[in-house]
């Protein structure tokens, strides 16, 4: 099978590429390398992918070349992570509505994965989420929501080429994805909680740290995507995507430090003064996966524990090759 991932370079792209290539498929990517890294997937096999295009997705030329006798598409390019989007709501916007319009435009029959993501649940306190839920945003004037906003504009514009041109879509609601090669430079607190223990600096949690968030494996999140594009019944569907077990970001910070046997002191700062006055966070992000075990019979079954360990040996091996 000959795949198409956009934002391929990315965390998330990358193991799907991975994964893809040890099947045997061939695997194409397409990334601006806004986020992505091209160093994340130099490790794939060169036989199995005829060309990366380093383009901007919604490039007319570089998508519609990129789509060119593929056989299934996995939409993952968008701009993430908090701190980014917190920075650039223009581009988050942008990005996020027209490169899902491009590809759906290309498309053109192939079946397409969209990439979407817990946000959109917004405020909602009906916990845990499930797919047919009401979505409950706050205020235009508080930032945050305009990501949340661009990812439900995604959703819409996927269900209505599947209704209006039959175009075969699923949509996964991506919750908190973590694993090896995922970076901290945009604010993703796993990372960022480990770059700080392993340097013996502050973990520092925003907030007072009572929110609640799940997080999903990499190599769990992977299976689930391609276990729904392989599943005839998911095609026009929207589902969750993630581990069901939440925890405390106050709890997340003690076993960080325990993991690393870390001195650094766990140290609360306000999200004001991160992301400024204007910021809304959120305190439970907890997921219903009833509906992608019964459309695929996945369930994610990683325990926290041994998804940070996997995080920090992974971390270690790589300070060992830069020195």
């Amino acid at each position: 099978m000959r795949c198409l991932i956009t934002g391929g370079c990315g965390f998330i792209g990358s193991h799907l590429a991975e994964y893809l290539a040890k099947r045997g498929d061939e695997v194409r990517i397409i990334d601006d390398l806004s986020t992505g890294n091209f160093d994340n997937i130099l490790n794939l096999p060169s036989t199995t992918f005829d060309k990366t295009y380093i383009q901007h997705i919604d490039y007319p030329a570089a998508i519609l070349h990129a789509v060119y006798k593929v056989d299934i598409i996995f939409h993952l390019a968008a701009t993430v992570g908090v701190k980014k989007i917190n920075d650039n709501r223009i581009e988050t916007l942008e990005n996020n509505i027209n490169s899902t319009k491009a590809v759906l435009e290309a498309a053109n029959g192939i079946p397409v994965f969209i990439a979407s993501t817990s946000e959109v649940y917004g405020k909602s306190t009906k916990v845990p989420f499930k797919e047919d839920s009401d979505l409950v945003l706050g205020p235009t004037t508080i930032g945050r929501w305009g990501y949340a906003a661009s990812k439900i504009t995604d959703e819409f514009l996927a269900l209505a080429y599947h209704k209006e041109k039959n175009q075969p879509v699923t949509i996964g609601r991506l919750f908190n994805t973590i694993g090896p090669r995922q970076t901290e430079q945009y604010g993703m607190v796993v990372p960022t909680f480990f770059k700080q223990a392993l340097s013996s600096e502050p973990i520092t949690v925003h907030g007072d740290g009572r929110q609640v968030r799940c997080f999903s494996d990499v190599a769990d999140t992977v299976e689930s995507i391609v276990r729904l594009m392989d599943c005839k019944e998911a095609n026009g569907q929207v589902v969750n995507i993630g581990n069901d077990h939440g925890i405390r970001i106050n709890m997340l910070a003690m076993l960080i430090k325990d993991i690393t046997q870390s001195k650094s002191e766990i140290k609360h700062i306000p999200h004001e003064s991160v992301y400024g006055s204007d910021f809304e966070d959120i305190y439970y992000r907890l997921p219903c996966v009833d509906k992608l075990e019964k459309l695929t019979g996945f369930r994610s079954q990683t325990t926290l524990w041994n998804m940070l360990s996997k995080i920090h040996e992974s971390m270690k091996k790589e300070t060992c090759q830069k020195s």
